[in-house]
């Protein structure tokens, strides 16, 4: 690494290692009290549940209230099934005196079982201080004022010890009549569950005690259940952390000491079990966890993550390996662009880091495990190709030198070497291959041949005027229509190299619609001068960008990847050849076999094998020729599926020497942009699968929205992420390095989204199956009118239609009142906005002759 690498690695670590630091800085809190009032006590271990009916053994109960003697004045329980009815009579033992519970709920016969044993235990049990007849049953709905009053009485009526229900502050509230049937009004203060912020909890809970006691000044109040969870979603400003409940509990302590409260902590010991009936933060209201161990220091300052300078380390090992790789072979970056990867690098390592830690910190079943799993792939795979496009983005702005610029070689007619231009045309209107013919024949070059192949064209009269027009072009210019010929366009160009002229040195290849240069061979040709230089190509262009406004746009999306992505793959020697404006050295495309016919993109299959070999590509960024754009949508689509469908086939075949695990003459920085420069489109096909993922997600919200929470903030914000940073990388590209209006740029995103589903169907079917079909991309053809083009589309929109009314169905039957959830709701927002795109698209191809002037591109927009 160079010394400003170091300098700025260092820089960079010490800023993450201060920012962890920072954010984990120690706050002195109140310390815990030596005996507190009481605590909420379920004695369910791991793996236990009073719903599958698995209930802890009296030595569990026994060993957990030995581990709360001396720590707490008194117990509070919930039920009396099986041995929970036996905690009173234990708790003696101890010196545990016990608020009594029992659970009431709308099955009436289960409930007088349950009173009936619940009034026996509480008469004969002298450490019963009071006792509680349901817990949250007005909350849940499952009795009225009435039918609860019922049994308040009862217990009233046959018990000396005060009575009362236990409910959330807002229930007494709204029913202050069930005052008239309790001794006392137990009410439960869960600020969490109203969105409070950490600072304002304790003020919170006084206030409204203090509202309480004014309702009903004749009646005690006791606080029932009081706490915070140390794990779960954020509610609103209200965030589940174990240090947030440290704060809250030990700050409630004292100011409940100075207002001499009577009250019950919620709760002595995690429950696992309740994630079944509160979702995942029902698990982590324990001061202990469910293994008895504390979570948080009862006395010493809190620091939100204890082991967190051990995170730290490990973030900045992981972080300053990363940046290493992605330094191999940079030497031309410049300090701008290494600092830009550094702070990014060093954000993704502490965020995945802390992520892992946070998931590995919760209570794992099976199904989190498997869940998480893939989750914490996603995030892997999100943070990768954030990285490679980071990189991309630096090396397109903040290179000090191009390493392989272009460097003009002029070279005497005599010392030019002979050129054969092929031409292959499958069924083309001829008036545009003419116009193509007549172009090459007024090329400023001394030496070549054009043969033009048609290959199996059945209408005569479709290829015979072609024929007719080389004949009188002269005897340079021949023509060959052969039917059948298989291999598509790759056959047709083999069958090329079988007629080129003997003597030719280099083959060139256009494409039937282009429009060449007359200086094209005659600026490039030169370049073979070096004897290492195989390949010389020049970008794709096109002269139909301002027909309509579809093809403006198409004209924008297409100029990203020749102007951005073509030029820094460049450097690395490492471009994908494009078959057409490419020449290539006869002698190197004889030795590697000709084009390939088993693949669909021959041409990028050809430059790969062209660099396995250990030829080099000069790719120069500049116009030579200009072709058609596809007239339709779906012919847009087809092509960009072929493109997709072709670089999955190179993948899987070449899937070896990508990964060295054949040898080739293939670099680390040749390996390195084949892998990453795919990578978006593989990230497109398993965003379809997320999406997939996202609405059956979606769908058990919908349906059962008490039980299934969204995803976790984290997992939301990752793709929010990547999208926000591609749009922004095309947006500052486009403009810095392109040369693009505003206009331009916003086209060229929403073409590109456009293509995405396309994209995804592509690389998923490549990755399986074999021997797709070649689609030729048609020129001139009738533009299709808008039910076409959305009958086109109706994948994508059925899709949009689906993202959307989920998110908004979400909204209807869910509290939007968290973060995950409002963030869920964006990301399915936001994943529609491709499909959207498509429809715009769509829209747009529907009405050719809508005009593209605010779109199209001048000629001194080009890049620079």
């Amino acid at each position: 690494m160079k010394l400003s690498s170091i300098v700025i690695t260092l820089a960079i670590a010490i800023l993450a290692i201060s920012l962890w630091a920072l954010a984990n800085r120690p706050e002195q809190e109140p310390p815990w009290p030596e005996r507190i009032q009481g605590f909420s006590f379920s004695p369910f271990m791991e793996g236990q549940s009073p719903l599958e009916k698995i209930y802890p053994t009296l030595d569990q109960i026994e060993a957990d209230m030995a581990l709360l003697e001396g720590k707490t004045h008194a117990i509070r329980s919930y039920t009396v099934e099986d041995v929970l009815v036996q905690i009173p009579e234990l708790a003696k033992k101890h010196h545990l005196n016990v608020a009594f519970g029992v659970w009431i709920d709308k099955d009436v016969e289960r409930n007088h079982e349950h009173m009936k044993l619940f009034l026996e235990t509480a008469a004969r049990s002298t450490n019963i201080v009071r006792v509680m007849v349901g817990n949250e049953v007005m909350l849940r709905g499952e009795l009225t004022v009435e039918e609860l009053a019922e049994y308040l009485d009862q217990a009233r009526q046959e018990l000396e010890i005060p009575v009362s229900t236990a409910e959330p502050w807002h229930v007494w509230v709204k029913h202050p009549e069930l005052a008239e049937h309790v001794d006392y009004i137990a009410v439960h203060m869960l600020p969490y569950w109203e969105g409070i912020h950490i600072d304002l909890a304790v003020d919170y809970v006084v206030e409204k005690v203090n509202e309480i006691k004014k309702m009903f000044p004749n009646k005690p109040v006791v606080i029932a259940e009081v706490g915070w969870p140390s794990n779960g979603r954020t509610r609103q400003s209200a965030v589940a952390s174990p240090a947030n409940q440290a704060v809250f509990l030990r700050r409630f302590l004292e100011r409940a000491q100075q207002e001499k409260y009577i009250y019950y902590v919620m709760e002595a010991f995690d429950q696992p079990w309740k994630r079944d009936t509160e979702g995942s933060v029902g698990a982590y209201w324990g001061v202990y966890n469910v293994a008895r161990q504390e979570k948080f220091p009862f006395t010493q300052p809190i620091v939100p993550i204890a082991n967190w300078t051990l995170l730290a380390g490990l973030s900045v090992f992981i972080a300053v390996i990363t940046f290493a790789i992605l330094l191999i072979d940079s030497q031309t970056l410049g300090n701008r662009g290494r600092s830009f990867l550094a702070v990014l690098v060093f954000a993704a390592a502490s965020a995945a880091v802390w992520v892992v830690y946070d998931y590995l910190h919760q209570y794992l079943t099976v199904r989190t495990v498997i869940v998480g799993l893939v989750m914490i792939s996603g995030m892997i795979g999100v943070i990768v190709v954030l990285l490679t496009e980071a990189h991309e983005w630096a090396e397109a702005r903040w290179i000090i030198r191009l390493r392989r610029p272009f460097q003009p070689v002029a070279l005497a007619d005599d010392q030019l070497p002979m050129v054969s231009i092929h031409v292959p045309a499958y069924n083309e209107p001829p008036a545009m291959v003419i116009e193509t013919l007549d172009a090459l024949a007024a090329l400023d070059y001394p030496r070549f041949e054009v043969l033009v192949v048609d290959n199996n064209t059945q209408d005569p009269k479709v290829w015979e005027p072609v024929e007719a027009h080389c004949r009188t072009l002269g005897p340079h210019f021949r023509f060959f229509h052969v039917a059948p010929l298989s291999g598509f366009k790759a056959g047709a160009l083999n069958y090329a190299i079988s007629q080129t002229d003997p003597s030719a040195e280099i083959i060139a290849v256009i494409d039937s619609d282009y429009a060449v240069a007359p200086n094209w061979l005659r600026e490039l040709v030169p370049q073979f001068k070096e004897p290492k230089i195989g390949i010389v190509q020049a970008p794709q262009d096109y002269r139909d960008g301002s027909v309509n406004a579809f093809k403006a746009m198409c004209y924008s999306e297409y100029r990203g990847f020749f102007f951005i992505g073509m030029v820094t793959r460049n450097e690395r020697n490492a471009i994908i050849q494009h078959g057409t404006m490419t020449l290539i050295r006869r002698t190197i495309l004889e030795s590697i076999g000709g084009w390939s016919e088993w693949c669909i993109t021959e041409d990028a299959e050809l430059g790969l094998k062209v660099f396995e070999q250990g030829s080099e590509a000069a790719y120069i960024p500049r116009s030579y020729g200009r072709g058609l754009m596809p007239d339709t949508f779906i012919d847009y689509k087809k092509q960009r599926h072929r493109w997709a469908y072709g670089a999955m086939q190179i993948l899987r075949r070449h899937a070896s020497f990508l990964t060295a695990k054949r040898s080739s003459s293939l670099r680390h920085g040749q390996r390195y942009h084949f892998i990453a420069g795919w990578l978006p489109w593989l990230a497109d096909g398993a965003n379809l699968f997320f999406n997939m993922a996202a609405l059956l997600w979606s769908m058990a919200m919908i349906i059962d929205p008490k039980h299934v929470d969204p995803p976790l903030v984290v997992f939301s914000l990752l793709p929010l992420a990547l999208f926000v940073f591609k749009i922004g990388k095309l947006i500052y590209l486009y403009r810095t390095r392109v040369n693009a209006t505003l206009v331009q740029t916003v086209a060229a995103a929403v073409a590109g989204l456009a293509l995405s589903h396309t994209i995804a169907k592509a690389v998923l079917s490549g990755l399986v199956t074999r021997d797709k079909p070649f689609f030729r991309t048609p020129k001139m053809a009738d533009a299709s009118a808008l039910a076409g083009a959305l009958a086109s589309s109706s994948e994508e929109i059925l899709m949009l239609a689906a993202m959307l009314c989920a998110a908004s169905a979400i909204g209807l039957v869910q509290k939007m009142d968290t973060l995950d959830m409002n963030l869920w709701v964006i990301v399915l927002v936001v994943q529609s906005l491709p499909y959207a795109a498509t429809l715009l698209v769509a829209m747009v191809s529907g009405f050719p002759r809508l005009p593209g002037r605010w779109i199209s591109w001048s000629p001194r927009q080009e890049p620079s």
